[in-house]
């Protein structure tokens, strides 16, 4: 299974840069980035509820769960 993270998505939409979202979420740079390339373990809900205060958006407009194909 894997989880997948649809930020760039979001932030396309929303047409917000990851410079200005880490800022109005108030984590750096480079731990959004992590999180958007997906090589994140884990993202705090606090964070989470942060990003989808900032991009007007659900938890699942987000975070998709993928099978694993056998």
């Amino acid at each position: 299974m894997t989880i997948r993270v649809n930020l760039d998505v979001m932030m396309a939409k929303r047409k917000v840069s990851l410079g200005d979202l880490a800022e109005k979420v108030g984590i750096t740079q480079a731990n959004l980035s992590i999180l958007k390339t997906e090589k994140a373990k884990a993202v705090r809900f606090s964070t989470l509820e942060a990003i989808c205060n900032e991009l007007d958006c659900q938890p699942g407009d987000i975070l998709e769960f993928v099978k694993d194909e056998k």
